[in-house]
C-alpha cells in the first residue's frame, strides 16, 4: 500500500506550519435522551486535527449514539457538536463533503469492480482523490478489475475504506472497521488507518479490540452508561489505573527470601523443586526491587513482570455500568439508513 498526498494539501499544512491548527472535532456538554432513558450523558470531547482517537465502551454505553450525534444522524437534546467548525445538521452540504462515514453495516456493489466502485463514488465529490492513486492506497491496485463479490472479506474492508477516502475527507468516522477480519487482514487495515495519520486526517473510530485501539489510537475515551468515565493515551491509562505489578523470578533452590519481607512486597508466593524456587510478589516498584534484589546478592533469571494492559483497564471501569437494568435505547428512533 502507498501513503500518498494531495498538493493541495501538502501546499496548505507548508502555508500553516506556524499556525495553531483548530481542534476538528469540539463537543460540549452533549446529550440524548428518549423520554426518561438517557443514551448520552453531557459528554465533552475535544479531539485533535490529525489524531487518531478510539472511542471504547460495552454494549449500551452510547457509543452509536454518540457518533451518530457527531455525524449529524440524530440531532442533541442539549448540548453542541461541531465538526471542522460545522453542525452537523445544519450544515449538511458543507459538512458531507469534508467529512466521510464508513458504518459496520455497509454494503457494496458486489457486481461492480474494484475501478468501478471507486469510480462511482468519486462521481459523488467536486474534487476527489484519483482512482488509481486510492486503489494503491488501500492495497487494491492489482484487483481493479476484480468484482466485489469476489474480494477476500478484508480487501473488502479496505475498499469500503478506500470509498469513504476516495472524496478526499478531512475527517473519517469508522465503525469497527475491522469487525469480523483475521488477524492477518486486521493489521493490514491497521497500516492503513495509520497512514491516514501522516496526511493530517482525523480519525474517529469505534472499536471492542483493545489491542486495535492501542495500536491505533493517540488517545481513547472510555464510555460508560452514556458518560466518559476516563479518556487519555492508552498507556497513560494503563499507567494511571495500574496500582501494583506482579513479578516473578526463579532463584536456586534454598536460597534465602527473607529480604522479601524488607521490600515492601505482598501477596508472595513460592513453589519449590528440587532445584529451584519459582517466586512470585506484588510490588509498585517493579524497577527498584530488581535492583534491590540484585544488591542483597539474590540471583535471579527468568524474570517476568506482568502489568495490566488496555484491555484491564477497560474490564474495570465496564464493570461499573448498570446497563443491564436500564431500559434499552428504542430501536431505529431518529435512525436513517447509512
Amino acid at each position: 500500500m502507498t501513503t500518498l498526498e494531495s498538493p493541495a494539501r501538502a501546499t496548505t499544512a507548508a502555508s500553516n506550519e506556524q499556525t495553531p491548527t483548530p481542534a476538528a472535532i469540539v463537543i460540549e456538554d452533549l446529550a440524548k435522551q428518549y423520554g426518561d432513558f438517557t443514551a448520552v450523558n453531557d459528554v465533552t470531547l475535544t479531539i485533535e486535527t490529525g489524531e487518531v482517537f478510539g472511542l471504547l465502551g460495552p454494549n449500551g454505553a452510547g457509543k452509536t449514539t454518540t457518533i451518530d450525534l457527531i455525524v449529524g444522524l440524530r440531532e442533541a437534546t442539549s448540548g453542541s457538536v461541531r465538526v471542522l467548525g460545522l453542525d452537523p445538521v445544519r450544515d449538511r452540504a458543507a459538512f458531507t463533503a469534508r467529512v466521510a462515514v464508513q458504518p459496520q453495516e455497509a454494503n457494496l456493489y458486489d457486481t461492480l469492480t474494484v475501478r468501478e466502485t471507486l469510480t462511482l463514488f468519486a462521481s459523488f465529490h467536486d474534487a476527489p482523490r484519483p482512482v488509481q492513486e486510492m486503489a494503491e492506497l488501500i492495497g487494491l491496485d492489482d484487483q481493479l478489475k476484480v468484482r466485489a463479490k469476489r474480494l477476500s472479506g478484508g480487501q473488502r474492508r479496505r475498499l469500503l475504506l478506500g470509498v469513504a477516502l476516495i472524496g478526499d475527507p478531512d475527517v473519517v468516522v469508522l465503525d469497527e472497521p475491522s469487525a469480523g477480519l483475521d488477524p492477518s487482514a486486521r493489521h493490514e487495515l491497521w497500516d492503513l488507518i495509520s497512514s491516514l495519520r501522516g496526511r493530517g486526517t482525523t480519525v474517529l473510530l469505534t472499536t471492542h479490540h483493545m489491542d486495535e485501539a492501542s495500536a491505533l489510537c493517540d488517545r481513547v475515551a472510555i464510555m460508560v452508561d452514556g458518560g466518559i468515565v476516563a479518556i487519555d493515551a492508552p498507556d497513560e491509562l494503563v499507567r494511571a489505573r495500574s496500582q501494583g505489578r506482579r513479578v516473578t523470578f526463579t532463584v536456586p533452590a534454598g536460597t534465602d527470601l527473607a529480604a522479601l519481607d524488607e521490600l515492601g512486597v505482598t501477596d508472595i508466593a513460592v513453589n519449590d523443586t528440587a532445584e529451584l524456587r519459582r517466586v512470585a510478589v506484588s510490588t509498585t516498584d517493579a524497577d527498584e526491587l530488581v535492583v534491590q534484589l540484585a544488591q542483597r546478592g539474590i540471583r535471579t533469571r527468568d524474570l517476568a513482570i506482568e502489568t495490566q494492559s488496555l484491555e484491564d483497564v477497560f474490564l474495570e471501569l465496564a464493570s461499573t455500568s448498570d446497563y443491564s437494568s436500564r431500559i434499552t435505547e428504542p430501536r431505529g428512533k431518529g435512525r436513517k439508513n447509512r
